[in-house]
């Protein structure tokens, strides 16, 4: 894949990550996050997962403690 359909693709799952994220899919959101940052390391979803990692380690506790 070029360079330039990488970081289109990485743009798009970066956006579906943002809808997954709003509707409280956290899973499907990371994943979309994950992905897009692995065809693109400068894509915006590199901060977008660390920022939904956050989140979910400051109100999800229960998820790394069982």
């Amino acid at each position: 894949m070029s360079t330039e359909a990488s970081k289109a693709r990485a743009q798009e799952l970066y956006i579906q990550g943002n809808t997954f994220r709003k509707q409280q899919l956290w899973a499907e959101a990371l994943n979309a996050y994950e992905a897009a940052a692995a065809l693109d390391p400068e894509s915006p979803a590199v901060t977008a997962r660390q920022m939904l990692m956050n989140i979910m380690e400051y109100f999800c506790k229960e998820y790394y403690n069982p």
